[in-house]
C-alpha cells in the first residue's frame, strides 16, 4: 500500500474540500423580501391633491333654471365661471324664434338664476339677463342706498351680511366703488364675482 501512503495527504485534502462543498450547498437559501402591494403607504408616500384639485372639490355647485325659446328647457348645473352663453349651449341652443337682441350672452350666471329666453316680438321685464347692460344699470342694487331686504335679494347675501354692509357704510361713509364690498368680512373674491354684475354704488 505504498501508493496509499504516498497519496494520503491528497486524499485527505480532497475529502475535506468535498465536505466543505457539501456543507455549503446544503445551507438553506434566504427567502427574498416581498413587498405587499396591499399594505398602506407610509405617511410621506400618501398621494396628495394639488391646490386646484382641492378647490374643485370645495367648489359650490350652482343651479340655473332655463325657460323660454330654447330647445331643452330645464334645470342645469353650472359653475361660477359660466356665462349665459354656456348655459344656453347646455340647453341645446336657441330656437329659431328666439329674440337674441334681448339676451346678454356675456353675463355670468349665479345660483338660483332664472334665464328666460323671449321670442321675437315678446317684451320682457326681467333683470336676470340684462342687468349688466347699459340700458339696465338702474336695475342693479345700489349698495349705498339699499336696505336690508334689498341687499338680501343678492346671491350669497343673508341677513348677517346685509347688516354688516349697512353697518360698514354707516361707519365709513358710502362705498366709493363696488370692489370695496370685499372689505366686508365674509365677502371674498368668489362671492364678489357673483355680485359684481348685480350691484352699483351710484
Amino acid at each position: 500500500m505504498i501508493w496509499l501512503e504516498k497519496y494520503k495527504s491528497l486524499l485527505v485534502g480532497a475529502i475535506v474540500i468535498g465536505l466543505a462543498l457539501f456543507l455549503f450547498m446544503s445551507q438553506p437559501k434566504e427567502n427574498p423580501v416581498v413587498v405587499n402591494a396591499n399594505l398602506p403607504l407610509a405617511e410621506n408616500e400618501i398621494p396628495r391633491m394639488d391646490e386646484n384639485e382641492t378647490n374643485e372639490l370645495l367648489a359650490v355647485k350652482i343651479f340655473v333654471d332655463v325657460k323660454g325659446a330654447v330647445k331643452i328647457p330645464g334645470l342645469y348645473e353650472a359653475s361660477e365661471t359660466d356665462r349665459v352663453f354656456d348655459i344656453i349651449e347646455k340647453a341645446g341652443g336657441l330656437l329659431d324664434k328666439a329674440d337674441e337682441g334681448q339676451i346678454n350672452f356675456a353675463q355670468k350666471v349665479h345660483d338660483e338664476m332664472v334665464i328666460y329666453i323671449p321670442k321675437v316680438g315678446e317684451e320682457i321685464e326681467n333683470p336676470f339677463l340684462n342687468n349688466s347692460s347699459p340700458s339696465n344699470q338702474n336695475d342693479n342694487v345700489n349698495i349705498n342706498k339699499a336696505d336690508s331686504s334689498e341687499l338680501e335679494t343678492l346671491p350669497g347675501i343673508g341677513p348677517a351680511k346685509a347688516a354688516a354692509i349697512i353697518e360698514f357704510r354707516e361707519q365709513n361713509g358710502p362705498f366709493k366703488q363696488i370692489d370695496d364690498l370685499q372689505k366686508i368680512s365674509g365677502i371674498g373674491p368668489k362671492t364678489f364675482e357673483r355680485l359684481q354684475d348685480l350691484i352699483t354704488v351710484k
